[in-house]
């Protein structure tokens, strides 16, 4: 019987140390040190999303999940997706009062979207119709548009840690 007390404590000390390990780097395979994002396609017609949700993604993936910038051909792992959709102008909520009248509008975002191992070829994590959006007054269209990016960054780190 006291054999077994010893075997299950181990047992309980090797799945502990393995949670643990699994959740190193951020929940990614313990094999990615590196990774690349590589600026979106973009099948909208607004060019600064592209640009501005590559430069937000590049730092956030970097710096929130503790990898290293690298090429795409010399990457661990790529960050790669479709900007399929832009809407701007969507009306949320308005306002009037005498001789004011203001208005709340939306952006939304939507990409598709994976993480892709390229150790193994496999992917990693992927997401298709992930929608950021982002309220905005009337007129500042481009805090909206960055609340909404800022959105579909988050949604894409917490799915990458998700996978542990």
């Amino acid at each position: 019987m006291r054999r077994s007390g010893a075997s299950v404590a181990a047992l309980g000390i090797a799945l502990l140390t393995g949670c643990i390990y699994g959740f190193a780097g951020g929940g990614l395979p313990p094999n990615i040190h590196s990774v690349a994002v590589v600026p979106f396609d973009n099948d909208t017609p607004s060019p600064n999303v592209q640009s501005e949700l590559a430069t937000q993604l590049s730092k956030e993936v970097e710096s929130r999940l503790g990898l290293r910038p690298a090429s795409e051909s010399r990457a661990d792992a790529v960050v790669r997706g479709r900007i399929t959709r832009f809407d701007v102008g969507i009306p949320v909520a308005y306002s009037s009062q005498p001789n004011v009248t203001s208005a709340q509008r939306e952006v939304r975002i939507t990409v598709d979207v994976e993480i892709l191992d390229q150790v193994s070829g496999r992917v990693i994590w992927t997401r298709k119709g992930l929608v950021g959006s982002g309220t905005y007054s009337e007129r500042d269209e481009d805090s909206g548009r960055k609340a909404a990016e800022t959105k579909i960054v988050n949604d894409i780190i917490a799915g990458a840690q998700s996978q542990w």
